[in-house]
Order: C-alpha cells, then structure tokens, then sequence
C-alpha cells in the first residue's frame, strides 16, 4: 500500500512479452486501486509493462503511456500505450532495477 495505492513495482523472470502482459491483467482483476509495474529480460531485451486500474488512472490523472515513456528511459527505449496499459522495450537491461525503483515516484506525485 502506498497512498492508497496497491503499488507493485518488479524485475519478472517471464519468457515473453504475452506473458508480462497476462500477468500484468491478472494482476489488475485482482487488485483494486492497482499500479503494477512489470520488468522484463526477454530474450536480452529489457521490457517495461505498466497496468493502472481504470478507475485510478481517471481518478489521479495518471496515463501508463506517459508512465512507461518515462521509465524506459532507464532501459534506453522507448514506449507507449493507453493510459491503463502500456509497454516499452529497450537496449539496456541493466537499466531495469532503476526503471523498477522508480516507479514508486509517479505514485507519490
């Protein structure tokens, strides 16, 4: 919990981007008030997956598109999406614990 957020933010040990992202909507069916953040090597890619539920994301204002944009700057990428869920992918795996440490950043705005 952070700010009345279910906040989950972690590095995923998944085998493709499908499976981020059924993990990333089981995740939102079953959590209210959800902010998940996904991480990913696949295949010595980094990835990046952003959920929001979608009454949080009205609430707050908040757009994952925006969100994953941003963070994959740490995984020198790039990304995009809906402002529930978006994906990113980059060049840079080793830039995936820091994109994961601060996600928490957009939930304390």
């Amino acid at each position: 919990q952070l700010d009345g957020v279910n906040f989950l933010s972690l590095i995923v040990d998944l085998p493709n981007t499908d499976a981020v992202k059924t993990l990333a909507y089981a995740l939102k069916g079953g959590l209210e008030n959800a902010f998940v953040v996904l991480g990913a090597d696949i295949d010595g890619k980094p990835s990046l997956t952003v959920m929001i539920s979608d009454q949080l994301a009205k609430e707050r204002g908040w757009n994952a598109g925006a969100i994953v944009k941003d963070l994959a700057k740490d995984i020198q990428g790039g990304g995009g999406g809906q402002p529930f869920f978006a994906t990113a992918g980059g060049k840079l795996v080793e830039g995936l614990p820091k994109a994961i440490a601060r996600a928490k950043d957009f939930v304390k705005k």
